[in-house]
Formats: structure tokens, sequence, C-alpha cells
């Protein structure tokens, strides 16, 4: 019987007991409301909490935001791009969902303390992949006949690797919010059955994505495996917990500072600077001399890598001609140091 009777229920039962018997309709209008629980698999418990799957929701979202300004961009068409769900399975759940014709997309993710990750997996339905590369060689791309054994050419096949790199691309700006990592597309792998990348039985996570481009409607899902997923929420709990401990950001300058010290940069010393007619260069010979327009005891001009920091004076130092710094330029280099 259902924890709640309705009043129509209490009433008919009230009536059923004064009659003297039980009403075997209400007693079949009761099994009908009993509540259908879910079973749960005990072998394999979810490894992922209900806020950790909104975020990846929240993220997505602002994901298809992207993806379609970028398809309306690329193809001159109007299209919609929306995340229809992200759920937790196991790996050998997502390779039996797709066809042997299949093509997947392998993306690396170098994630800020550089350990070893499977990739992730992007697929796109044919029917909308299809539609894309008819679009990208001046075709209206409205086929409706292309169906999941579609088998793509050679030539279709560069051109998807050309259209898929925008949408791996994308992942590392929607991540930024939380952590920074760079996502490169690795390759694209025709026959999804011979990646060996991922273990079957790996917990991944898949974001369904749902694309529509005029009149075609197809689907796009983004495997991301568990074991990249678990580093990149240990990165972010630290994070957070660096920037709020003692209610002081950490600040990283001086890694920083000791990663980039043995960087080689070009400086030069500018002793001035002379303007010349096309004429006048055509008709220089060895010997001539060009007007500096600067006195010769004059400061030069020193730049690093193109800027100009300091002024200095001209001189030798060991039978080398060699330049003094003796001041900074104003306003150059005010929050970094030499």
């Amino acid at each position: 019987m259902a924890d709640v009777l309705s009043q129509s229920q209490i009433d008919a039962l009230l009536s059923s007991m004064q009659a003297g018997g039980a009403d075997d309709s209400l007693t079949e209008q009761t099994n009908e409301t009993d509540l259908q629980y879910r079973k749960y698999d005990f072998y394999s418990p979810k490894k992922y909490t209900k806020e950790k799957l909104k975020m990846l929701q929240s993220i997505y979202d602002n994901y298809s935001r992207i993806a379609t300004s970028q398809i309306n961009g690329l193809f001159r068409v109007a299209s919609e791009v929306e995340v229809v769900g992200v759920e937790e399975q196991r790996y050998y759940e997502f390779g039996n969902a797709l066809n042997e014709t299949d093509v997947i997309t392998l993306a690396r993710v170098d994630l800020p303390d550089h350990s070893k990750n499977p990739p992730m997996i992007f697929h796109i339905s044919p029917i909308v992949m299809s539609s894309m590369i008819d679009r990208m060689l001046g075709g209206s791309g409205e086929d409706h006949t292309v169906d999941m054994s579609y088998i793509y050419t050679d030539i279709e096949l560069a051109l998807y690797e050309n259209i898929i790199q925008y949408m791996v691309n994308l992942t590392s700006d929607v991540w930024n919010t939380y952590l920074k990592f760079s996502t490169k597309f690795e390759r694209i792998e025709e026959n999804p059955s011979m990646f060996q990348g991922i273990a079957v039985d790996e917990t991944v996570v898949i974001v369904m994505l749902k694309i529509t481009m005029g009149t075609l409607e197809g689907a796009m899902n983004i495997c991301i495996p568990g074991t990249l997923l678990g580093n990149i929420f240990d990165l972010i709990d630290t994070t957070k917990y660096l920037a709020d401990q003692d209610g002081v950001i950490l600040s990283n300058r001086d890694e920083l500072l000791t990663n980039i010290k043995e960087c080689k940069m070009d400086v030069m010393a500018q002793l001035g600077i002379a303007r010349l007619s096309l004429d006048d260069v055509y008709n220089l010979h060895v010997g001539d001399v060009i007007d500096m327009n600067k006195p010769h005891d004059s400061q030069v001009s020193i730049h690093i890598e193109g800027q100009p920091w300091f002024t200095g004076q001209l001189g030798v130092n060991n039978k080398n001609i060699a330049v003094k710094i003796e001041e900074r330029l104003e306003g150059v280099g005010d929050t970094a140091s030499v």
C-alpha cells in the first residue's frame, strides 16, 4: 500500500468498512500507486556525487553555447547545441554503443601536475558530421539518407579531422573557470573496438549533447575517463584549499621566476635612427658614412626583446665594445625585476 492515501481513497476505504468488506477496486488502485524503486548495483557503485555531475553539467552547458556560436560562424547555418544529460557508466557500455564504422577522436589532456592520463574521446553522429563536411564543400548539408552505418572516404576523414579540432579546442576554454589545462587533438580512430587506451571496466562520465543544424539533428558524445576526471577534481580541490588557507591566496611568483631564469633574451643597444630615401639606399657604397643625428657622446637606448628598458653609455670593456646601464626608463618594467 502506498505511504499516503488520497482523500478519495480514504473515503472509499471507510465506505467499504461500513459495508463490511474490502473493496477489490481499492486494492487494485493502491497496488498501481506503489512506488517504483531503481535497483542499485553494489558491484559497481557510483563514483561521483550529484554535485560533481552538476558541475560537469554547468561546464558543458557553457561548452554548448560556445559550440553553437562556433558552428554558426563556420558553416553559416542556424544551429543549436544543448546538453541532453551527464551520466556515469563503465567504458564497455560506451564502447558497445558504437558501431564498427564509427569514427572517434582522441584528445590528449595536459594537466598542471604533468600526470599521465588516458585521452578524452569525442564522437559525433555521421548525420551531423556529413552535413558539416557537405557545407564545407559548398553543398546544402541537407542529406537525410545518411545513417549510423555511413563510411567516410579518405577526403572526408581529412575534413573530419579539421572540423573536430574546433570542438576539441573548446574544452580548455570552458574548464578555465575551475582549472587551467590544455587539450590537444591527438588522432582519429576509425575502428573504436581496437582502441585499448581505457580499461573496459573503468568508470567514465559521458556528456551527451544534441546538435541541431537546419533540419538535421544528431548526437555528440564526450567520454571523460575516470582516471582523468579524478585527477582534475583532486587538482581543483587542492587549488581551493590553498586559496582558502588563512584567507590568503598563495602566489606562485617565485616558482615562475625559477622556471624562467634560464630563458635566453635578446638585449640590443640602439645607437640611433636614420631615415634615408630609397634612392639614397640604392646608391650606398662601401666607405659611405650614415649620419645618426646624435652627438657622439650621447646615451644609447637599451632594448630587451624589442622593448626599450634602459638608457646607457657606450664604452669599452676588456677591449670589447660595451654599454654601461645608467637608468631605467620611466613607466617600464615597474612590476618586474631584472
